[in-house]
């Protein structure tokens, strides 16, 4: 597993403490002592990364027990031009089957549509960068995203890692570096939405910070028993390690305390598509005053087993989590909110410069400003239906604003975003 400094030659069992000062007199003008660490992938460690023989090595075993468990096996594996490996795994080995209810079992047959939904047929389209040079995973067979030893060790707690901090959502906003520019419907029964995104490449000014546009399904009070589902796209570089627009997913029933995660980090969410990678970047991208390119999501509970089902571009059934996880979304959503998120992890002095959406306020409009087009709620006879009694909610609109409007060829939508610092947001 380790490796010591190649002039070490040999070791006698009989004297470890002579061939310890041996290796700390060799080495006697660095501090401490820097290790080589080969994974189970085969990806090297830093030279420069430094470990302490107790606690760093111990924290080095964790991270390699939790990627065996999470990394699955996989039947074909494709290099994507960003540097990710996506490992195509038999879909009935895809984490979600580690689950107790889930074991032995296979994913479900694809559910019955909203009606009034436009995207009768999946239309073949790349969407994401590993699959532009026309790869694809077999048939029965799930592309996922591999996770790395050095995904693990940027978070910034490793029992945190692939899950939201605490209180992100609307109402625990204030205080705790969540900023968003929203828009929300409550006071009903919920049972799906949907929305048309506009894929932006935000900058993101710290590795713990994070830019995100996405489709909330709440259910529960805002306290430890909020139930979400989320999908949409997020820039992280905590999470993923560089600045692109990722396709993400995630939920959780305790209000991210302690159940859920992002994307197949944790058994979950059952993926049934073998042409969409969760966590995997989005090609193409938006450009200011340039090409538009937005991508249609909907979420929405299947009347007949009760999952909450996920179609991702145009008409492509992503997969489902199970009813089971849930609580309160067991039987249906109280809140839709739509809308944008960043962390300002500034607790003092200037505000965070980290974007939402394009990084340009809502009056800029299209072509310069961040939008979601066409949403829509699905009721209780699984009918997609327009909105009606919106609420509109920037938490800092000096820094990030919205706008909503609504025509006959965008049904409702709205114009959202903007810079984070700047001369009226310091």
């Amino acid at each position: 597993m380790a490796a010591f400094a190649s002039h070490t030659h040999s070791y006698h069992p009989m004297i470890p403490l002579f061939m310890a000062f041996l290796v700390v007199f060799a080495t006697s003008f660095r501090p401490v002592l820097s290790l080589q660490v080969m994974s189970d992938s085969g990806d090297l460690f830093p030279e420069n990364q430094t470990f302490r023989p107790g606690g760093e090595m111990w924290k080095l075993k964790r991270v390699h027990a939790y990627l065996k468990k999470i990394n699955k096996p996989a039947v074909k594996t494709i290099q994507s031009p960003d540097g990710d490996v996506i490992d195509c795994v038999l879909s009935h080995l895809q984490p979600a089957f580690d689950h107790t209810e889930l074991k032995g079992q296979k994913p479900l047959d694809p559910p019955e549509r909203p009606k009034g939904n436009e995207n009768t047929e999946a239309i073949t389209k790349s969407y994401q960068l590993w699959a532009d040079s026309g790869e694809s995973c077999p048939e029965g067979s799930v592309p996922i995203r591999r996770t790395t030893e050095k995904d693990v060790l940027r978070a910034s707690n490793m029992r945190r890692f692939g899950r939201k901090l605490r209180r992100h959502v609307r109402r625990d906003s204030t205080g705790n570096g969540h900023e968003h520019a929203v828009v929300f419907v409550n006071g009903d029964q919920y049972y799906g939405a949907k929305a048309n995104i506009n894929v932006w490449a935000p900058r993101v000014t710290d590795q713990y910070e994070f830019s995100l546009s996405q489709i909330w399904v709440i259910s529960g009070s805002f306290g430890n028993d909020l139930n979400t589902i989320e999908a949409g796209w997020q820039v992280s570089p905590e999470l993923y390690g560089d600045n692109y627009p990722r396709f993400f997913t995630y939920w959780t029933i305790d209000a991210y305390r302690a159940t859920g995660c992002y994307n197949l980090l944790c058994s979950g969410f059952v993926q049934t598509n073998n042409k969409i990678a969760i966590g995997a970047a989005i090609s193409p991208r938006s450009s200011y005053n340039g090409r538009q390119f937005d991508i249609g999501l909907m979420v929405w509970k299947d009347p007949k087993h009760g999952n909450w089902w996920l179609e991702f571009g145009s008409g492509l059934l992503v997969g489902y989590w199970p009813a089971f996880l849930f609580s309160h979304l067991r039987s249906h959503a109280s809140m839709i909110q739509f809308g944008g998120e960043i962390v300002n992890s500034r607790s003092s002095g200037y505000h965070t410069s980290t974007q939402m959406g394009s990084g340009h306020f809502a009056e800029e409009g299209f072509g310069k400003a961040s939008y979601f087009r066409n949403l829509q709620v699905v009721d209780w006879d699984n009918n997609l239906l327009p909105l009606t009694n919106l609420h509109v909610l920037a938490d800092h609109p000096n820094c990030y604003d919205i706008r909503q409007g609504r025509n006959n060829v965008w049904g409702t939508y709205f114009y959202y975003g903007g810079p984070g610092r700047n001369v009226r947001c310091p």
